[in-house]
């Protein structure tokens, strides 16, 4: 499973991006996994799976590692 670290989060909005091996990608709140989309912060890191959206590549089943 890919690790990276969120890069940004758009709190009022919902989604965040997360800086990965491969780029970065995007996520929305409905793809957190083991916590509230509130409870993350920029810099933490996250494991998630790849996934493919409307609109190109987005993170899934993104999970806060600490």
């Amino acid at each position: 499973m890919p690790q990276g670290k969120i890069k940004k989060l758009i709190v009022d909005k919902g989604f965040g991006f997360i800086a990965g091996d491969k780029g970065e990608l995007f996520f929305h709140r409905s793809a957190v996994k083991g916590t509230t989309f509130e409870s993350l912060r920029e810099g933490q890191t996250v494991s998630y799976t790849e996934g493919s959206g409307p609109k190109g590549p987005r993170a899934e089943g993104v999970t806060p590692i600490d």
